[in-house]
Formats: structure tokens, sequence, C-alpha cells
């Protein structure tokens, strides 16, 4: 059931209702803040709904570029770290201290401790009109959401999937202990490990999903490690994602059998590793990505995907679903690309030999796109838990270190 936004943004000095319709579902609302510009604008889909100056973070406390959502709010807060500075009608985006918030001083230019600042009556009527959950795109240049139609965007136009079976085994799904939720394993499947996905209490209908896509890390790779070498009869421990003394000797007994596949491979966890553990389970080759769901600020399940060409960036790239026609089995996605510089580092890490698709320039949201797969029980399960306002971020770099406990997925760009 749609949420009426009934609100009037007073006109004031670079700040304005724009569109006289009001927004019909507070969930479908995005808000985009321009550092350039020094502005901030409130979309519902494509459609500009509201409009205002703002003020940034000076020099020496920038505001961090990326995507946010709004995870806590307050009519009146004081600040924790700067002499318990008023903030009224605070929008909260990171638990490290970045929020949207009222202030008597928005000149224009970046004059905050990084915060966002917002004339009072703005930042009032902005309050109503939101919701927790709300998307919160800061950049550096301006961007607009312009409609996406891509096969690979999930829409409710696809089969029910077929019963679970009853004897998977459950695994942990990757992630710190704080976010730990459980994924079902089929263990008869030969091709890629596809995860049969355990059934959830449903949530509310008017809880939208928010999902991640982007490359598996050293922890998940070592969890697949553990899970498939324990199947195999060597005692690896707790799929834990960590390389403890039963996991280094489970590796190290499978190893001594196949003394010529690892006589070159001087690491601990390599890809030889990896490859040769699937091929012993009969699973195929590995995945290289993973899609992440969580929903109402909490895991909801992980499931494998597989990213082509890997040695080309992804880059950074967000959906928002602003409409759903189960009827039709249409559903409209709107997209931005954010401009991510990785650094060398990085780029290293993740074997990265091109950074092409993370520049905005030509078709980068679709290059990404057309890259990623996964199993059809995969889109299934997410197509019947899509609905107005769920979200999809596709990065490089994984889980930002400021997602956690009660936040949606958060993507840096720029840190602060």
């Amino acid at each position: 059931m749609s949420v009426r936004v009934s609100v009037l943004i007073g006109l004031l000095s670079a700040t304005a209702l724009v569109h006289p319709a009001l927004a019909a579902d507070a969930r479908t609302l995005q808000i985009f803040v321009s550092k350039d510009k020094q502005s901030l604008a409130v979309y519902d889909g494509a459609e500009v709904v509201a409009t205002s100056k703002i003020s940034s973070g000076k020099d020496g406390h920038t505001t961090p570029s990326g995507i946010f959502s709004v995870i806590e709010k307050q009519k009146y807060h004081e600040s924790n770290i700067y002499s318990n500075a008023p903030m009224p009608f605070m929008q909260r985006l990171t638990w490290s201290g970045i929020a949207l918030h009222e202030s008597n001083s928005v000149p224009r230019y970046p004059a905050s401790h990084g915060c966002v600042r917002m004339p009072g009556a703005f930042a009032k009527s902005l309050y109503k009109m939101t919701e927790m959950g709300v998307p919160v795109i800061i950049t550096d240049s301006e961007l607009t959401p312009e409609p996406i139609d891509h096969p690979t965007l999930f829409r409710p136009d696809r089969p029910e999937p077929a019963p679970l079976l009853s004897d998977v085994e459950l695994r942990p799904a990757i992630g710190d202990a704080k976010t730990q939720v459980q994924v079902a394993m089929n263990d008869t499947t030969a091709a890629l490990p596809i995860p049969q996905l355990q059934p959830l209490a449903p949530a509310a209908e008017t809880s939208p999903i928010s999902m991640l896509m982007t490359r598996r890390t050293l922890r998940e790779n070592v969890v697949d490690i553990q899970t498939l070498l324990n199947q195999l009869g060597f005692a690896a421990g707790e799929p834990d994602g960590l390389a403890g003394p039963a996991t280094v000797q489970a590796i190290n007994a499978f190893k001594a059998l196949r003394p010529t596949e690892f006589a070159r491979d001087k690491g601990l966890i390599t890809d030889t590793l990896l490859r040769e553990v699937y091929a012993a389970a009969g699973k195929g080759e590995p995945p290289n990505g993973v899609i992440m769901v969580r929903q109402d600020f909490k895991p909801l399940f992980e499931a494998p995907i597989s990213i082509t060409d890997p040695g080309l960036a992804l880059g950074t790239h967000f959906f928002s679903l602003h409409s759903v026609d189960e009827a039709a089995g249409t559903a409209d996605w709107l997209g931005v690309t954010l401009e991510n510089k990785l650094s060398r580092e990085t780029v290293k890490r993740l074997g990265i030999v091109n950074q092409e698709s993370s520049v905005i320039s030509g078709r980068p949201i679709a290059r990404a796109l057309s890259r990623i797969s996964m199993s059809d029980e995969t889109r299934h399960r997410i197509d019947a838990l899509i609905s107005p306002g769920s979200t999809l971020t596709i990065s490089d770099t994984g889980v930002g270190s400021e997602t956690g406990d009660g936040t949606e997925f958060i993507t840096i760009t720029r840190e602060s």
C-alpha cells in the first residue's frame, strides 16, 4: 500500500519545490547531493520533486562521496563529535558521523565538518518526506538518474522456483560476525555451486530490498574451500572464512595427494587450490562474484554470480526500482554511474588490468550488466522479493567498511 506524502516545501533562496505534484510513494524517492554545485535534488523516479542549496564538508573535513541511505532520523540531535553542536532534523547516513541536517549557516560553499547542511525550512520539509532507507547519492559532479532497461535487471515476469530440496546443507554466508546469514547449497549439482536459498520469514510487503553485486573476496573463497574439503573427507573445521589450524592441515593433506598440480604453488590459499578443490568435488569452475541481499537493514541471503572478463573493472553503478507491474511482468529501473578511481593497490589486489568501465563514458551501465550472470534459482528468488524502492549497487570493491549493523550497503567512492 503506497504511503502518501503530503508536504509543502517553502520557497527559500536557492530552495524550491520544482514539481507541483507530490510523490505518490515515499519509498521511491532518491536524494542526490552534488558537491561541485553545492546543491541537493530530490527525485521521484526521473522527476525532480524539490531542490535546495547545501553546504558540504570543507577542506580537512570533506564529505565522502558514494552511495548511502538514511539509517536514522531524529528531529533534534546533538553532535557526539563537535561539542554537542545542534543538528535539527538530522537524517544519518553513516554511523561514523555523516548526516543531512538543518543549519543556520548554509553559504553554498563547503563549510561543514563533513555533514550536508540544509536551510531550516527545507530540512524540516525533507524530514517529513522521507522514510528510513531512502537512498542518498553524494557525488563530486552532478548526476541525474535515467531509465535503464536491461535483461540482467530483476522483474516479476519469471516462473516460480522449483521446490527446495530437503537434503541441502546450510552454510554461513560471507561477512563479519555481525552479518552472518545462512545459504543452502545443493550438493548434487555438477555445475557451479548454485545454492538453494533457504526461505525466511516473509517481510512486510512494503519493505524494499537492497542488493550488492561485487567480486568475491578471499574470505568467501576460504568458506567454499572449507565446505568442500569437509565434504571430501578432509576435516577443515567450521566454514568460517578463517584459515585456522584445522583448515591449514586439511589443505596440506589435500595438496599432498596431488603433488604434480601443486608443484609450483607456493601460497596456501591460491587460485590453483580453489580450482582443484572445486574439480575434486565435481562443482565445475569456481564463481568469481557474489550478490548480497539485505532487507530492513539486515542481511537476508547471498549467492554466487559470474563476472565475465574479470580483468576489466565493473565500475560503480547504482539502480533504484521505481515501479513494478505484476500483471505485465515489468519493472521500471533507474540508474547512474558514479566515478570511482581505484587505487593502484586495489587494482592489483582485484586483478584488474583495465579500469575503463569505471570511467563515466559510453554505456558503462549496459556493459557492466551484460557481464553478470547468475543461476535461475537466484534470479527467481530475487524476482519474487523486489518492490518499489528496491536498490542495486554494482561495485568492484565489495562490502564497504561503513556497511554493518543497521545499514544498507554503503559504497564509498571518495573518502572524506
